[in-house]
């Protein structure tokens, strides 16, 4: 605990505006979160715990938290689009992208600011909040309006700036932690 303590605090000194809390949101993140017009993140990490549970039959299973999916469903609610960009190909999330009316799930992807380019959303990269975790989100991270990662993110990430930590790790209210700010932004 107190490792990840040390390297939650590091990763906090590498962000912009610190920790999303939602008694104290920082104007400057207000701002940028204002103009969010798509919520983009990783699943592996970020929309889960990062866990990769294989049962007896060889079937991949995946925990999903239900806090984020009801976030994502209430930022669909004032128009803000979702997307999915996964590094692995999991049944399991295009039954979860299914079930939460995610409108663009790219799976597979190794490079996942040409996978965001490649969507044609019509939505610019400045109009995007994208929530990461490790090396191959950091090229997208870097190009986004608004640049997020979880306490849990691979600590590599510590050498880069991003504009904030989510207060909960991925799996567990990460996401809900974004759509909130999003949310309330508006």
């Amino acid at each position: 605990l107190k490792i990840l303590l040390n390297l939650s605090n590091k990763m906090i000194s590498n962000t912009k505006y610190g920790i999303i809390d939602q008694s104290n949101y920082n104007n400057e993140l207000i701002r940028k979160a204002k103009k969010i017009k798509l919520l983009a993140f990783d699943v592996d990490g970020v929309l889960t715990d990062g866990g990769i549970y294989i049962d007896q039959d060889g079937n991949e299973l995946k925990r999903f938290y239900a806090q984020d999916g009801h976030g994502i469903k209430i930022i669909q609610t004032i128009g803000i689009k979702t997307m999915i960009i996964s590094g692995r190909v999991s049944k399991a999330v295009d039954n979860r992208a299914s079930e939460l009316d995610i409108e663009f799930t790219v799976q597979g992807s190794r490079d996942k600011l040409k996978s965001y380019n490649d969507q044609k959303t019509g939505i610019s990269l400045e109009e995007v909040c994208y929530v990461g975790d490790d090396t191959v989100d950091i090229k997208l991270l870097k190009n986004v309006g608004m640049s997020v990662i979880v306490p849990n993110s691979n600590p590599i990430l510590n050498d880069h700036d991003f504009d904030c930590m989510t207060q909960r790790i991925g799996g567990s209210g990460a996401i809900r932690d974004v759509c909130d700010l999003i949310y309330f932004s508006k």
